[in-house]
């Protein structure tokens, strides 16, 4: 009782001279003093905390730099991130680096928005310079629109395709820049050849740049195709702007000119 009643009593500096406390700390309240003899409690530790809360709500609401996505057309709120894919194959003459370019969306007066151009993959055709190494200076470049992708995806494994193009057609340069893409089955079934000519008279140049994609290559490369195909007709922007009550609207529509009536015909 007597030790109880000893530790319960106010600290007072005629106890012990340990317990003396600097004149510094005599305008402090008493918790505050108590806290002074504990040396894991300090200002330093809670000050940490406090940047450790700051970093928090740095990372949760803003976006990562490192950022592929047209979720979100331009000017429609908060922007999600954006990643960059591609896909790269290299073989002893060439490399080929695939890369998927989103679609672009337009605002309409009511607030919508309008898809104004599809997206498309771009492929990048680089020369090899030596063993493993590849001059990207040189390489050339070919747009694939997604009626070209579905051409890709379509093709068998004898069959073959050819592309042209002309960046500067119905313009006054047009036909000086030619570039014709040709995928043609290799010699013994194993794979394509993809062959890019490109004929640049604006800068004098006149350059083919082939490289075989193996069956295995291709289809990663169809694979990829076939998911992204939707993304780049900006269809999933459409899908994810979808509510409930603009499916019923839909019904109702459907029903007041004669779409219901439609499909139940035989």
């Amino acid at each position: 009782m007597l030790r109880l009643q000893s530790l319960s009593s106010p600290l007072t500096t005629n106890q012990s001279p340990k317990l003396h406390l600097k004149p510094s700390f005599s305008s402090l309240p008493p918790s505050t003093k108590r806290t002074a003899f504990c040396p894991k409690i300090s200002s330093k530790k809670l000050s940490v905390k406090c940047r450790h809360a700051e970093q928090f709500e740095q990372q949760k609401f803003s976006p990562p730099n490192n950022t592929f996505t047209s979720e979100t057309p331009a000017g429609a709120g908060t922007f999600p991130p954006r990643f960059f894919v591609g896909h790269s194959i290299y073989k002893g003459k060439a490399a080929l680096t695939v890369e998927p370019r989103a679609p672009e969306f337009v605002p309409l007066d009511s607030g919508a928005f309008k898809l104004s151009k599809e997206g498309f993959v771009l492929l990048q055709f680089a020369p090899a310079a030596g063993v493993r190494q590849y001059d990207w200076n040189r390489k050339q470049l070919f747009s694939l629109s997604v009626t070209e992708i579905g051409n890709l995806v379509s093709l068998g494994t004898r069959d073959s395709c050819e592309f042209f193009h002309d960046p500067f057609k119905g313009k006054s340069e047009e036909g000086k820049v030619r570039k014709v893409l040709k995928v043609e089955p290799l010699p013994d079934g194993s794979g394509h050849f993809f062959n890019l000519s490109v004929q640049n008279k604006l800068l004098n140049v006149d350059e083919s740049i082939y490289i075989p994609i193996t069956r295995a290559e291709l289809t990663v490369l169809i694979s990829a195709f076939n998911f992204i195909l939707p993304y780049l007709l900006g269809w999933h922007a459409f899908a994810n702007s979808i509510k409930p009550e603009d499916s019923g609207r839909a019904n109702i529509a459907s029903s007041r000119y004669g779409g219901e009536f439609e499909w139940s015909r035989k």
